[in-house]
């Protein structure tokens, strides 16, 4: 696992490992499109730079994070790595998550790589995080889910929830890789705290846990945008010049 690690990390500092191509389809179109087109920037690689993108369902987070991974492209003209934490392996198969998946992947440019990464999110940051390049991770709040639900673990309603030792390790992981990566990484994720309080205890425990990783992530990030009705609402960091 340690010669894993190290070899991940080395991949990090410049040498990626190749990934699938995300399949083609329509470029994003959004508000921020109105906006003045950037200009490629001279010298290739930008400063290291993370980026956190929360938000509510149909916030418009996604669309955001797709732009901003647009925009690093055309400023540095670096490569782009998508990496999408939904799992494909739902019994039965759950139609509904894999029409979103069709969405997302047909509204990616094509020249995007991408990588499916639904546990091992930190070695997955590793091995593609390059110093002229943009990962866009979507989305953290399925990558949570995957680890509280590890092996279709059962959980009591009522009570004292324990998650596996995956899930505090791969957190951990995730935390200590940040600081270290390259280029710029843009993480979205879910703002699900506002609602009613889930009366399940492992729901509960989902949303406490999700808000508690918000709040370490959005304190290593350099840029933290919440999306409202498609609006960017600027929470911590200035806007690249």
């Amino acid at each position: 696992m340690e010669t894993k690690a190290t070899d991940s990390r080395t991949r990090a500092l410049g040498i990626t490992g190749n990934a699938e191509p995300a399949s083609a389809g329509a470029a994003v179109t959004t508000a921020l499109e109105t906006q003045a087109a950037p200009q490629p920037r001279a010298g290739g690689a930008a400063p290291r730079t993370l980026t956190l993108v929360l938000g509510g369902a149909r916030s418009g987070k996604s669309h955001f994070a797709e732009q901003l991974a647009t925009d690093h492209a055309v400023l540095t003209r670096g490569p782009v790595t998508y990496i999408a934490t939904a799992r494909h392996d739902a019994e039965p198969p759950d139609e509904e998550m894999e029409l979103r998946i069709a969405l997302h992947r047909a509204r990616r440019p094509a020249d995007w790589a991408l990588v499916e990464e639904p546990m091992h999110l930190a070695d997955a940051l590793y091995a593609h995080a390059r110093h002229d390049g943009c990962i866009l991770v979507d989305c953290v709040t399925l990558w949570l889910n995957n680890l509280i639900f590890d092996e279709s673990r059962a959980y009591p309603e009522h009570g004292v929830i324990t998650p596996p030792p995956a899930f505090t390790e791969e957190i951990d992981a995730l935390l200590t890789a940040l600081p270290m990566l390259p280029g710029h990484v843009i993480l979205v994720s879910n703002e699900i705290g506002f609602g009613v309080v889930p009366t399940g205890a492992i729901t509960r425990f989902y949303v406490d846990e999700l808000g508690r990783l918000n709040q370490k992530l959005a304190a290593a990030a350099d840029r933290v945008r919440l999306l409202v009705a498609g609006i960017p609402v600027a929470v911590k960091g200035a806007d690249p010049a």
